[in-house]
């Protein structure tokens, strides 16, 4: 399998290893550890695959326990919490050698109809104009760095930042802790909506926490902190597809402790408010010569 979005799609394609057990796969990639968003949006098809099919998810709250490790499965037990006129209630345990590394909790909802309201949607350039992030990786650098590259290949989402990246302090001056991206699956995902909303949650984790670093260092480049997803909500307002453009805005209204909080809206090109996402990180200044931690 060739296609990155056909690799997220088969990532996302549990074994079902008992009525409420599944079994996930995690690559075995050059990362210290699992990528939150791909146990996010495993979690949730396994809480998707409990309910009959008819009532999307509306909602998901989920913690973010211990880091995973890469090649290593990851195990899925479902709890039956509710099963309602209306709604329906799951929780979910992730488990990796014995441990419990992740868990979350997902409400689905029977559509109904109700008032309809929305903030609007910022005032931004469309995708087709915006440089690709290989782009502009190439012409700051002059060249593609093959590691950017080899990651550039895996990578299941095209994204397009809508303002230029900043690569030196001097361009962070004044810079407001906020940031906005255009993104899409780099291919079909089908028809599931499931798939399309489990596709969506591994996203939302891709870039959530870079509005807190925004005004503190460049994107992409060397860190100065690590960094480390605790936990994680979002709220799903209207059907979408992720293989069709969304824009991704984000905004960081507080850091301090050691911890930013971040929140996410996620828009169609018809301007139609689909999703809301919150999420608090770790961050914490490294030391000379330090690699990132291993727990939090």
């Amino acid at each position: 399998m060739t296609n990155p979005a056909e690799r997220l799609v088969d990532l996302l394609d549990l074994e079902r290893i008992e009525l409420d057990i599944f079994r996930g796969r995690s690559p075995d990639e050059s990362l210290q550890r699992v990528f939150g968003g791909q146990v996010a949006g495993q979690a949730l098809v396994a809480a998707g695959r409990t309910t009959d099919g008819q009532r999307p998810v509306h909602s998901l709250h989920a913690y973010f326990l211990r880091p995973g490790r890469p090649g290593v499965p990851i195990v899925y037990q479902v709890e039956r919490i509710r099963d309602g006129r209306s709604f329906t209630t799951r929780r979910v345990v992730a488990i990796q050698q014995g441990r419990t590394i992740f868990n979350l909790t997902a409400s689905f909802h029977s559509p109904e109809p109700g008032i309809e309201q929305q903030l609007p949607m910022p005032d931004v350039p469309g995708p087709e104009g915006l440089p690709t992030l290989a782009d502009e990786v190439r012409a700051h650098l002059g060249t593609l760095p093959e590691a950017f590259a080899r990651m550039e290949r895996r990578q299941p989402f095209d994204i397009r930042y809508v303002e230029r990246l900043r690569w030196t302090d001097e361009e962070l001056k004044g810079t407001e802790p906020r940031s906005a991206v255009w993104m899409r699956a780099v291919g079909a995902l089908g028809d599931d909506p499931l798939v399309h909303t489990c596709a969506l949650t591994y996203a939302s984790d891709m870039m959530l926490l870079d509005a807190v670093r925004v005004p503190v260092e460049p994107l992409w480049g060397p860190r100065g902190f690590d960094m480390a997803s605790l936990d994680h909500a979002m709220w799903f307002h209207r059907p979408f597809r992720t293989d069709e453009w969304f824009l991704y805005e984000q905004e960081s209204p507080v850091a301090t402790g050691g911890r930013g909080l971040a929140r996410g809206r996620i828009y169609d090109r018809a301007g139609r408010l689909l999703v809301s996402v919150v999420q608090e990180g770790l961050f914490r200044p490294l030391r000379p010569a330090e690699g990132a931690a291993d727990d939090g």
